[in-house]
């Protein structure tokens, strides 16, 4: 477990999805920060992964995974956390999500901490992180943090609505690399 520190160097990543040529392609979008309050860019990142596997129903992680792996592949500075968009546990505990396969993955194990947007099934809502004056929150899990540390530093990420403003960011990166 590690505990939160202003200072840490975090990486943070999305993947957006199109289909060219009857080929399915990710364009993969990464952001190095620092602060959480207020986010310091230090480094952005972008790359494209060709021929993606198809979506499987209940293997998401096979189709997202080689993605992330190119990208963290690029990343030659420190950094001390990943954050995923998605769950690292489904149900909060035991249940591998694409957070866990990654971490599994991973070489030099950095803890992850995963903000979903929907609610999973088996996922209760200990996990839930409310911000802003939104009506829905955000479902945090991870590996190597603990959670309700995860939670909050999610709960105080820069930006006054339900989204951080930091993936709000690398969203849009990720979709302006479509073009």
């Amino acid at each position: 477990m590690i505990n939160l520190i202003k200072q840490l160097a975090y990486l943070i990543l999305d993947v957006h999805y199109q289909e060219e040529n009857g080929k399915i392609i990710a364009h993969v979008a990464g952001v190095r920060f620092q602060g959480i309050e207020q986010n310091q860019i230090l480094a952005e990142y972008q790359t494209t992964v060709s021929d993606v596997a198809p979506y499987e129903s209940g293997q998401f992680y096979k189709r997202e995974m080689p993605c992330l792996l190119a990208l963290i592949e690029q990343v030659s500075q420190p950094y001390d956390v990943i954050i995923i968009d998605g769950y690292v546990w489904l149900d909060g505990v035991q249940k591998a999500g694409l957070g866990k396969y990654l971490y599994d993955h991973l070489n030099d194990k950095k803890p992850i901490i995963g903000i979903a947007k929907n609610q999973f099934c088996d996922i209760s809502d200990e996990y839930a992180v409310w911000r802003g004056h939104s009506k829905h929150p955000l479902y945090v899990t991870s590996i190597g943090i603990d959670t309700l540390q995860a939670k909050d530093m999610v709960s105080k990420l820069a930006g006054e609505h339900r989204i951080p403003t930091i993936v709000t960011y690398v969203d849009r990166l990720g979709r302006q690399y479509e073009l």
